[in-house]
């Protein structure tokens, strides 16, 4: 599917598209991914084969959302590697490879990262400095196979339609980016409550039972939003 073709149904029936449509501000996208804002800023405006390391969009005035949710995703796979220790220029060699082999500047955020993506991968950062990745212990594949699991895509798309986000338990409060939801504000699944309204309920001195009945929540889901958010 083309990137023509890739605008969804977001809340209040607006159409949102994941490629041009700005969801994040970098801070914001920082926060979600749990990096430096500086390494977002800087991926945004770095050049690899004449295109940025992270899409954007020009936002309507300073200070507003800038990031579209293919970008959020791009930013994602890149801090799955940054994890690893791997140097910045092997990380932006990383990044070119990936979309002259798969033909597209989204290649970062393609179906195909999460199946012989790897190897490309693999290829451009040379194997036998990433065989055994991060601790020593777990090999380069599973590592990125790991991160890679909190990326959906859809059976009949090429590019994703989520993100869970890491910071959060998802065995406990499962919390994702879905742009076809609360305009890719992070909600708690499956109940779609997004996370702000939780913490907003919890911070104006509600205690967790009371919001976790409000929103069709359990106690331990909305304990687990407020531990990341103290």
């Amino acid at each position: 599917m083309g990137c023509s073709a890739q605008a969804e149904k977001g809340g209040g029936g607006h159409v949102i598209d994941r490629f041009t449509v700005p969801l994040l501000t970098p801070l914001e996208t920082a926060q979600h991914l749990q990096i430096p804002e500086r390494t977002i800023r800087h991926w945004l405006t770095h050049e690899t084969a004449g295109r940025p390391l992270v899409h954007s969009i020009k936002p309507a005035r300073r200070g507003h959302p800038s990031v579209p949710f293919i970008a959020l995703i791009e930013a994602y796979v890149l801090r799955s590697l940054r994890s690893l220790g791997l140097s910045p220029a092997k990380i932006a060699s990383a990044a070119a490879g990936v979309r002259r082999q798969f033909g597209t500047e989204y290649g970062l955020a393609s179906r195909r990262i999460a199946t012989d993506g790897i190897d490309v991968f693999i290829h451009y950062l040379e194997t036998d400095e990433v065989v055994r990745a991060g601790d020593g212990q777990l090999p380069f594949r599973e590592v990125i196979n790991d991160y890679l699991r909190y990326i959906v895509w859809e059976e009949d798309d090429d590019f994703p339609t989520r993100l869970t986000l890491r910071m959060y338990d998802p065995a406990v409060a499962k919390v994702v980016i879905d742009p076809r939801s609360a305009w890719g504000a992070p909600i708690v699944e499956p109940a779609r409550v997004p996370v702000t309204a939780v913490l907003g309920m919890w911070k104006a001195g509600e205690p967790s039972d009371v919001v976790a009945d409000e929103y069709g929540l359990t106690v331990e889901q909305v304990r687990a939003l407020v531990r990341v958010a103290a």
